[in-house]
């Protein structure tokens, strides 16, 4: 389930080129605070797709929830106590 997370949030990344540096920039919209830079493309998705599972990891341990992507929930529910 976290690939297929993981995947969805790069289906919907933005790039864009800064042409006057000559580099690529990303974001995942509704993903506040992760992005990557780089020289090619290629490495921009890599960096990104880093910095996001970074970002997940600093979630799940602050017990902060992760945002739904593409109609895709991957927060932990729990049942209250019968």
């Amino acid at each position: 389930m976290l690939t297929e997370y993981i995947q969805k949030a790069m289906e919907i990344a933005h790039y864009e080129i800064i042409e006057d540096e000559g580099a690529f920039w990303a974001e995942i919209p509704g993903v506040q605070g992760v992005w990557g830079r780089a020289e090619t493309l290629e490495k921009c998705r890599e960096e990104l797709r880093e910095t996001f599972e970074e970002w997940i990891i600093f979630r799940l341990k602050s017990n902060l929830d992760l945002p739904v992507i593409q109609n895709l929930d991957i927060n932990i529910i729990e049942k209250a106590a019968l």
